[in-house]
C-alpha cells in the first residue's frame, strides 16, 4: 500500500462518517450549539467564582 492509497483510504473513511451527520440534520447543529452555550455559562460562573475569591484574598485581579 502506497502513501497515496493510505491517504485516500483514510479520506474515504472520514467521508463515510459524514452520513451520520447528514441523517441527524439540524439536530446535530443544535446539539453542539446547546453544549457550547452550557459550557460557556459554566466557564463564566467559574470565572466569577475565581474573581470573587481573588478579591477576598487579595490575589491577582
Amino acid at each position: 500500500m502506497t502513501w497515496t492509497e493510505f491517504v485516500y483510504a483514510l479520506g474515504d473513511f472520514i467521508e463515510s462518517t459524514f452520513v451520520i451527520i447528514e441523517k441527524g440534520g439540524n439536530a446535530v447543529n443544535n446539539f453542539f450549539i446547546i453544549v457550547g452555550f452550557v459550557l460557556f455559562f459554566y466557564w463564566l460562573k467559574k470565572q466569577a467564582d475565581y474573581n470573587k475569591e481573588a478579591k477576598e484574598k487579595g490575589g491577582l485581579l
